[in-house]
């Protein structure tokens, strides 16, 4: 079996993107089960110097729907960390980034491979190819902010497990 630029992205993208939606709805149910404001979810910090709930949300679907479409165009630049949403808007932003890249094909994804993509940090330029770019910074930081949410969630309460984080897995048929 071949692997592909979309098996290592886009179907790792959905499977994650799938398992936040479901820890955000079991959050919210949480919340509402005990009386608590969700609201109060949304700028939650793991630690002082770390960046709220909105911001890991927001920055799980900048490096997956906003990597490929980054790919696409040759440009990515990094989420803005003001966007004004409330709990159910980071639920729709993750339902959202799903059915976008839902759309894309494999043949689609496979044939951004080779391009150039320029990361623009500021001032900075950071020449990427789509390979190295996705594989080297978009995915690891795609994990590292759901895995934030989902330490954002669980160490406020909300009864989460290993499985959670998973997402459905691809089984052998």
């Amino acid at each position: 079996m071949a692997f592909s630029l979309y098996d290592a992205s886009v179907a790792n993208y959905l499977q994650t993107l799938g398992a936040v939606g479901g820890f955000l709805d079991r959050g919210l149910k949480h919340f509402r089960d005990n009386n608590i404001d969700p609201e109060t979810m949304v700028e939650a910090r793991l630690a002082p110097d770390m960046l709220p709930l909105r911001f890991q949300i927001i920055s799980v679907a900048q490096h997956s729907r906003g990597a490929i479409e980054g790919v696409q165009s040759g440009e990515f630049r990094p989420p803005a960390s003001k966007t004004p949403y409330d709990y159910a808007g980071l639920q729709g932003l993750v339902a959202q980034t799903r059915e976008a890249l839902e759309g894309w094909t494999p043949e689609a994804v496979n044939a951004l491979g080779g391009r150039d993509v320029v990361f623009h940090l500021g001032e900075h330029k950071l020449p990427f190819t789509a390979e190295g770019f996705l594989m080297s910074f978009s995915l690891p930081n795609f994990y590292f902010h759901a895995t934030t949410a989902y330490d954002i969630l669980r160490t406020n309460g909300v009864p989460l497990g290993k499985r959670d984080f998973m997402g459905r897995m691809k089984m052998k048929k």
